[in-house]
């Protein structure tokens, strides 16, 4: 860990344990009163729409009635200080108004409210701004993302959020392109691709501004990628800065980027040809700014492939895989690093929501940055210089004993490395906290993690199985080896799931409550001064609690699962909340009872506020029954030899060992899509729906090959009681 920089960084305006909650005092009122009836803002910047500015967005809590970056402030604490909602009247809440977003797609966008506009972007990065109070659609604009960059994003065609600034509205499109919209036209002011060209990239994270830059990172670990992160002017588009995050082919120098005077420390810590199988290390999702340490962090992902073996033969740190980095704001220079997994090779990416908060540690402020990543670890670092100042286990961990304080680094269990024969591990690659929103409360002095435990069988396939595809699967995942104890050992997997909505104490790193869940997948939270704790749950309700103690105070059935992060906000004195409810199909086991398939609506957008009365929602469509799967006795060698095609080519978007969920579970098929396997492969027959045709990838005898892994699969997983799969020789 190393620092060239220096600062004082502000202390947030409430403080952890202060029992007074946060309002505008008269005159403030009165003032903001008559700055925006004449169409001026606080900060000076003149009121429009999307009216955001670097004093704005500093001085947010003044102004604690917008949600104007993706987690409200600069510090992403997804605290917001209203408090006309309280745990006194929250029963009173009913649905204002929701918008159809015409898509059964996940959408696991965070919206910006901004002076009474409402901006939300859904599936296939689709964007539309509505009035706030009615949701009266204002404009809509539909960026036409080519349907193939569906098979290079391995979560589905998803954005988390937009970003908003001097007028206008930013999205960062699954095809590369970051567009910066006219905040009161919806119509395009300047496009930029984002993308190397011929790299496997795909972009389905929330843009950030950093004092007029707008920073986004990209998808691709998974697909043989090297990871990077940029920053562009928010007026012209230009780009001002790249960060990559692995190094590149030696031979071919500086790559004319900020991260040029640290690749070669970086190269130091990888062996054999890493470049040739791309590295890895993208950040695919969070970016966190601190305006006055003018720093961006950010965390970054898996290696590519996954098991280190096959990328650096030799072992090595591999930097900068699953690491927090700290870059400057202005250069994109940078300034120090955290490394919290060396040599990642479980899928662990450190990508999850980063956070800023002022805490009293040991009778000292400490200006810190936290982490509730994928590997089970709650982190807390000093954001000035990235000093680890505590990490403890918030789920149960198999990977490693525990965080030695001294160096740093994990301290792995032997037998927990990846190796051909399998073993039980957890977390699973799905982590104890995936990329869903946690929140933090100056006032309870708690993080809410959206959480679960599962667990994952881990093997990687033997020596030189493992062929590199540009654009392909990365994982390199054993499936074939081991059969009968890869079989009981995944019995074991599915049969542990958990999911709590948990309640953290970062000062004492502890658990300071949990809500349970019957399954993981749980969505992510909103906490207010009101004392309410907000959260979608996998029980297809959006539900609040209580922030200080966790008891349910209300909840309302919504057809589908809210994943996304709901936010709170106000027009005119009147407070609503609202969250994108929009299942993304994870991979959640057990959802299925019986022979009944988990089943949601579409995806809605969906606004509350107190005594609202007359707005239902339409019925979800009747739950269909699992069709029995064929009776045929598929050949042992196809089965295995479309299992690994599998794992190459399907695992990504339809999940390990055929267990998906919703529309891509492919256990689940019917008779005529069975019917229509090679054709919907091969000829492209689901095309419109984002699934991209294999000719030319895939002979028509391997496409069969893993016809009949699917058969097999879900053969076994038959589950009335009735039916006996046959057995095959």
């Amino acid at each position: 860990m190393d620092t060239t920089h220096d600062g004082r960084p502000r202390r947030n305006e409430f403080r952890r344990g202060d029992a007074r909650r946060p309002t505008l005092t008269a005159a403030l009122c009165a003032i903001a009163g008559v700055l925006f009836g004449s169409g001026v803002h606080a900060s000076g910047l003149r009121s429009g729409p999307a009216a955001v500015d670097q004093q704005r967005l500093a001085n947010a809590d003044e102004d604690p009635g917008q949600w104007m970056s993706y987690g409200r402030t600069w510090s992403e604490q997804r605290f917001s200080p209203l408090t006309q909602i309280d745990d006194t009247n929250v029963g009173r809440l009913g649905l204002a108004w929701y918008a159809d977003l015409n898509t059964y797609r996940g959408v696991d966008a965070t919206p910006l409210e901004i002076d009474g506009v409402l901006y939300n972007v859904s599936a296939w990065d689709v964007t539309t701004a509505y009035d706030a109070t009615t949701g009266k659609v204002l404009w809509t604009y539909d960026p036409k993302v080519p349907l193939k960059w569906a098979r290079l994003a391995c979560c589905g065609p998803v954005s988390r959020g937009l970003a908003a600034w001097n007028g206008k509205i930013f999205v960062a499109a699954l095809d590369g392109r970051l567009i910066a919209l006219d905040a009161r036209t919806g119509k395009p002011v300047w496009i930029t691709q984002t993308l190397v060209p011929g790299q496997p990239l795909s972009v389905t994270g929330a843009p950030r501004v950093a004092d007029g830059l707008v920073v986004i990172g990209n998808g691709g670990g998974d697909f043989g990628a090297r990871g990077y992160i940029s920053a562009y002017d928010a007026q012209t588009g230009r780009q001002v800065w790249r960060f990559y995050i692995v190094p590149g082919d030696p031979a071919k120098g500086p790559d004319g980027a900020a991260s040029d005077s640290v690749m070669p420390m970086a190269a130091k810590t990888w062996t054999g040809q890493w470049w040739k199988v791309g590295g890895g290390g993208n950040d695919w999702d969070t970016i966190v700014y601190d305006p006055r340490l003018d720093l961006v962090y950010f965390g970054t992902g898996n290696g590519s492939p996954h098991p280190q073996a096959f990328r650096s033969p030799g072992g090595g740190d591999n930097l900068f895989l699953c690491s927090i980095v700290a870059v400057s704001a202005r250069t994109g220079r940078y300034v120090w690093h955290y490394q919290e997994i060396p040599g990642e090779e479980w899928d662990y990416d450190c990508t999850a929501p980063l956070m800023l908060a002022d805490l009293e540690i040991g009778g000292r402020l400490r200006h810190v940055i936290m982490q509730a990543p994928k590997d089970g670890f709650f982190y807390v670092l000093d954001r000035a210089t990235g000093k680890l100042l505590s990490a403890k286990a918030y789920v149960p961990n198999t990977w490693a004993s525990r965080i030695d304080m001294r160096t740093g680094r994990p301290v792995i269990y032997p037998d927990a490395y990846v190796a051909v024969k399998p073993h039980l591990q957890t977390p699973s690659a799905g982590g104890g906290h995936n990329w869903n929103p946690m929140s933090f409360s100056p006032l309870t002095g708690l993080v809410y993690i959206p959480t679960m435990e599962q667990w994952m069988v881990v093997s990687e396939l033997p020596k030189g199985q493992c062929q590199f595809v540009l654009g392909r699967s990365t994982l390199c995942a054993g499936v074939n080896n081991y059969p009968e104890l890869r079989k009981r050992l995944n019995r074991e997997a599915e049969a542990r799931d958990k999911g709590y909505l948990l309640a953290w104490d970062p000062v004492h790193q502890r658990e300071a409550f949990r809500i349970p869940y019957p399954h993981p997948g749980n969505g992510g939270t909103l906490v207010t001064a009101g004392n309410l704790l907000v959260e979608g749950t996998i029980e297809r309700t959006l539900a609040i609690y209580r922030a200080d103690n966790g008891r349910k105070l209300w909840e309302m059935p919504v057809e589908s699962v809210p994943v996304a992060g709901p936010i709170a906000y106000s027009v005119r004195g009147k407070q609503y909340i609202a969250v994108n409810s929009g299942w993304n199909s994870a991979i959640v086991h057990g959802l299925t009872s019986g022979d009944r398939p988990f089943s949601v609506g579409p995806a809605r957008l969906l606004v509350f506020t107190l005594d609202a009365k007359g707005v239902t929602l339409p019925p979800a469509p009747p739950v269909a029954a699992i069709p029995p799967p064929p009776a045929t006795e598929e050949p042992v060698r196809e089965v295995q030899a479309g299992a690994t095609l599998y794992s190459i080519h399907c695992a990504v978007c339809h999940g390990q060992n055929a267990i998906g969920s919703g529309a891509k579970d492919l256990r689940h098929l019917g008779p005529q899509a069975h019917a229509a396997f090679d054709d919907i492969v091969l000829g492209g027959k689901l095309k419109q729906s984002g699934m991209e045709p294999f000719k030319g990838v895939l002979t028509k005898e391997q496409v069969e090959a893993i016809h009949a892994f699917v058969i097999a699969r879900a053969q076994e997983d038959w589950q009335p009681d009735f039916l006996h799969p046959p057995k095959r020789k």
